[in-house]
């Protein structure tokens, strides 16, 4: 067998997991299994930015290969796809260079939306999340309208392969320049909730609440290599929208805003559906699991609601609502024989502390030091209940995975 081709192989999957924005102890699962499977006893290493595997061949010589990773991305259906491709090198062994074909043939497959409906994508997931945070009609309308711009701006950058910073910077700025003129002039009710409800296509919510996984799993580096990315982010975010508001401010003023709406908790449900059926098609999800995946993430809105009317705290409220949204991940998978990555990414959704990390560093921006302070420790706070949620979940079913197994092998009465 030609271990080279095996090692090539393996990090290959490694590599287009860790791109298509999986969990870096998934990544490193993947390629350990892989090795496994082919009887050979290895190690595999993921970090946000690099993935390696090393082992020993029949002839004691070291092996090792090591594969730079670039820009991350949100590809739920590539994620799917490389996870049944290595479950099925796994089950069958093939020669090395076979399963390079299947991973030439896996990666080409892997299905994505036309532009408009990426379009579509961002006017619903914005629009829908304004409804959530208690916008007018007309402030719905204003919010799509900026997430169409955040779309198209980001695009522009990811074609001239601008830095995600500066492109972060770019779109938040050309998102809320419209916004707070459009306030200025009276054609809106309430600014904030119109920029926050776009703002969640830009907000890194799941990269905190994965760098809290990270580090509650024991990968350090990965966890603060994460949220060092987080911090970027949201200071980006700060910045543009903070600039947008210096070049309008003579003519929106100080304007007192409207006080935001209380909407019924079935038309919440709703919105956040229609919002999270959004983020589906901006996270590449496809069939009969996008509709589940946007049910999920109503269902764990709803409970967080319930929970906060019932006098929870902020952290036992997202707590409780995400062993929801993990438990319902967890047998969807089960039910429909796939991964729970996009169920649980797209359920969690609405609980992420997007806005949190935005009047976090707005705060700071101000020159408020200590405010900004407290609601940064808020928001590390509901990331962490989100991430214990998650682990607590995956835990007991793992276990009982694990117990069904030993019960099943054979010489076992």
């Amino acid at each position: 067998m030609d271990y080279y081709l095996l090692a090539d192989m393996t990090v290959q999957i490694g590599y287009e997991l860790a791109v298509a924005g999986a969990e870096t102890y998934r990544v490193e699962e993947t390629m350990r299994r892989v090795i496994e499977a082919y009887g050979t006893e290895g190690q595999a290493f993921a970090i946000p930015n690099c993935v390696a595997v090393s082992f020993v061949t029949p002839n004691t010589k070291p092996l090792t290969i090591m594969k730079r990773v670039g820009y991350h991305g949100n590809d739920l259906e590539r994620i799917e796809k490389l996870n049944a491709l290595s479950r099925r090198i796994c089950a069958e062994v093939p020669e090395p260079q076979e399963a390079q074909r299947w991973l030439k043939e896996t990666t080409a497959a892997v299905r994505s939306y036309a532009v408009w409906i990426y379009y579509l994508g961002n006017f619903m997931a914005a629009a829908g999340f304004c409804c959530v945070f208690g916008g007018t009609v007309r402030d719905w309308l204003w919010a799509g309208l900026s997430g169409l711009i955040i779309g198209f701006v980001t695009r522009c950058m990811d074609r001239l392969e601008v830095n995600p910073f500066f492109s972060t910077i770019a779109a938040s700025f050309f998102m809320a320049l419209p916004a707070y003129l459009a306030a200025g002039l009276g054609w809106l009710d309430c600014v904030a909730v119109v920029i926050i409800g776009a703002l969640m296509l830009l907000v890194p919510g799941l990269l905190i609440t994965n760098s809290m996984r990270d580090i509650i799993y024991g990968d350090t580096s990965s966890g603060v290599s994460r949220i060092v990315q987080v911090l970027l982010s949201a200071f980006a975010i700060a910045l543009g929208t903070a600039a947008a508001w210096h070049v309008t401010t003579p003519i929106y003023g100080h304007a007192e805003a409207a006080a935001a709406l209380t909407y019924p908790l079935w038309a919440q449900g709703l919105a956040t559906f229609v919002a999270c059926l959004g983020f589906v098609i901006l996270f590449n999800v496809h069939d009969w699991g996008s509709v589940l995946c946007a049910l999920g993430s109503a269902l764990t809105w709803i409970v967080y609601l319930l929970c906060s009317r019932a006098g929870f705290s902020i952290y036992s409220a997202n707590f409780f609502s995400e062993v929801v949204a993990a438990v319902y991940s967890e047998g969807m998978g089960r039910w429909r024989k796939c991964p729970v990555t996009s169920y649980l990414v797209i359920s969690s959704i609405p609980l992420l502390p997007g806005a949190g990390i935005y009047y976090t560093m707005s705060i700071g921006l101000s020159g408020s030091v200590q405010a900004a302070l407290q609601k940064g420790l808020e928001t590390a706070g509901i990331a962490g209940s989100l991430a214990v949620g998650i682990l607590l979940v995956s835990t007991v079913f793992r276990a009982v995975n694990a117990r069904r197994r030993r019960a099943s092998a054979p010489g076992r009465e």
